[in-house]
């Protein structure tokens, strides 16, 4: 298992300076964001453009592989992380046109995974959401295999802000929602792992990883907090606005023994990319590079190639 990190959280920096900093300190893969180009206001860790995948040629793809191969890294997939069920029809079609732009992409470079959210519309709930799936999914999935690349959704469910009140924005989120998914798609689609989700869903992540382990095809090591106080103000219907807190790997309340074991025990063969959303490390590159080097240093023992 490699250990490396997703490159969102360096949007200004270019993907090279990033890759060189990588390898020079000890990781060995990356996850390159992939978001569109001059897309206008985004959310937070999101809408870093490491590769312009719209406008990508066969050339510049080998190129990229190479340099990044030349650094002593590999590539563990593309990341792009929109909402493809969107209530906006226009702004659904900007998404996917994008995602089918990243798949080609990774088609180009070889890269066998494109990472992503299944979507949602907050304003419904999980089964309507799920009837828009069935209806808008079956083509992004028949894309995908047209260029031989698998899907893997992150199973966040997307609740931060009131505007994602209160169903979020992505419904690959519990175990009951990803047995349909996979009973769907599962040739194609598989689980982007994230074990801080399950922490504030409260689900039983052994029990999780015993049942969908298999299944995990793309693994971030994102650590969650949750602050006791907060949640005494605003109660657990809040759905984690004001009580839960993203965190750097080890500094939150994932149980990371019980993550590695059961996924090296259903056989998981990826890398652990390290996501980054910790506020207390942001704000420059130097801050961002301090939170991924004490989630190496946590997560280091657990990773052997």
């Amino acid at each position: 298992m490699k250990l490396g990190f997703l490159t969102a959280p360096f949007p200004a920096t270019p993907l090279m300076e990033v890759a060189d900093w990588a390898a020079g300190n000890g990781f060995e893969v990356l996850e390159i964001a992939c978001w569109p180009q001059g897309a206008g206001p985004v959310r937070r860790y999101a809408g870093t453009s490491h590769i312009d995948v719209a406008d990508l040629s066969a050339s510049q793809a080998t190129e990229i592989v190479g340099e990044i191969a030349a650094k002593g890294l590999s590539i563990s997939g593309l990341g792009y992380y929109p909402n493809p069920l969107h209530p906006d029809p226009a702004h659904r079609e900007m998404v996917i046109g994008h995602l089918r732009h990243v798949i080609v992409a990774a088609e180009k470079m070889g890269v066998p995974l494109v990472n992503t959210f299944m979507g949602g519309d907050a304003a419904k709930n999980q089964d309507q959401n799920w009837e828009e799936a069935l209806r808008v999914w079956p083509d992004i999935v028949r894309f995908a295999d047209d260029h031989g690349r698998r899907i893997t959704l992150e199973n966040c469910p997307m609740i931060f802000s009131y505007d994602e009140w209160p169903g979020g924005h992505n419904i690959a989120t519990t175990p009951r929602m990803w047995r349909r998914i996979l009973e769907q798609w599962g040739g194609t689609i598989g689980l982007n792992f994230d074990p801080s989700h399950l922490v504030l869903q409260m689900i039983d992540m052994r029990r999780f990883l015993k049942e969908f382990g298999p299944h995990v095809l793309h693994y971030q090591a994102k650590d969650l907090m949750i602050d006791v106080d907060g949640l005494y103000e605003r109660g657990v219907f809040s759905m984690g606005m004001g009580w839960q807190i993203p965190r750097i790997p080890g500094l939150g309340q994932v149980d990371w023994s019980v993550v590695f074991s059961e996924l090296y025990r259903q056989g998981y063969e990826g890398d652990c990319i390290i996501e980054h959303e910790d506020r207390r490390f942001e704000g420059t590159d130097e801050k961002v590079k301090q939170g991924f080097l004490i989630a190496r240093d946590i997560l280091r023992p657990y990773c052997h190639r």
